[in-house]
């Protein structure tokens, strides 16, 4: 069994017998125990009542974050023309057609957002094995189809987040760099977990908010007191 180093063993005695606190606590012991090279990203794991192998209980969305998420995001936009232009010029980083599938095709995806207007669709929907696996295929539920490509990019540059939850019913996302004020994060974690519950799918049953968890990019976990995370 490999050694744990000193941080490590610090920061989990610092957790240790934390569990279901409030928001604010959570993210001071997470804040005070971050002690990476790098700003490390406030992460949080959901864990839902729902079985997504069925079509009514799959949950996915998209949250404004109040205060963005501390992340550069490069867009990818498929569209040509006038539209085409609207996306470079609201800050798109790569935009294209044929070319960009090719490219794409290739191995190529320098990009965490991609976004495309409707006619352009059939085009994308070849790439359907490549960028589905990675959360990164246009979909108009999450405003990613569409033809207000200005809105759609300067909303992904600004620290929009997607989420989608996996296989075990769990919803994972980066809320924010722990540089940010405590304050701040504790809104994006409200923000978060308030747009997941409206996501609450038709087929959900039984309990459907499980367990919510905070943790560091290298820190250790913390489960969030519900009725805190939740505002109820």
């Amino acid at each position: 069994m490999a050694k744990l180093g000193k941080r490590t063993k610090a920061a989990r005695e610092a957790f240790a017998g934390k569990d279901l606190i409030s928001v604010e606590d959570a993210v001071s012991l997470i804040k005070a125990n971050a002690n990476a090279k790098f700003d490390e990203t406030l992460e949080i794991a959901m864990n839902l009542g729902v079985d997504p192998r069925h079509a009514d209980q799959m949950v996915r969305g998209v949250v404004a974050l109040p205060n963005g998420t501390g992340k550069t995001v490069r867009v990818a936009v498929f569209a040509r023309g006038a539209k085409a232009d609207e996306a470079k010029e609201a800050g798109a980083d790569i935009v294209g057609a044929e070319d960009l599938m090719e490219t794409i095709q290739g191995g190529t995806i320098e990009f965490d957002r991609c976004i495309a207007t409707p006619d352009m669709m059939p085009l994308v929907g070849r790439l359907g094995k490549v960028l589905g696996p990675r959360n990164l295929m246009p979909n108009p539920k999450v405003g990613t189809v569409t033809m207000d490509v200005k809105a759609a990019v300067e909303a992904a540059k600004g620290g929009e987040v997607q989420f989608k939850v996996e296989k075990a019913g769990v919803i994972h996302g980066g809320i924010g760099k722990v540089s940010f004020t405590e304050e701040q994060l504790a809104q994006n974690v409200r923000a978060f977990v308030d747009a997941v519950s409206k996501a609450k799918p038709t087929g959900a049953k039984g309990t459907y908010l499980k367990k919510v968890s905070l943790s560091s990019t290298m820190g250790p976990g913390v489960s969030l007191d519900l009725t805190s995370a939740t505002g109820n």
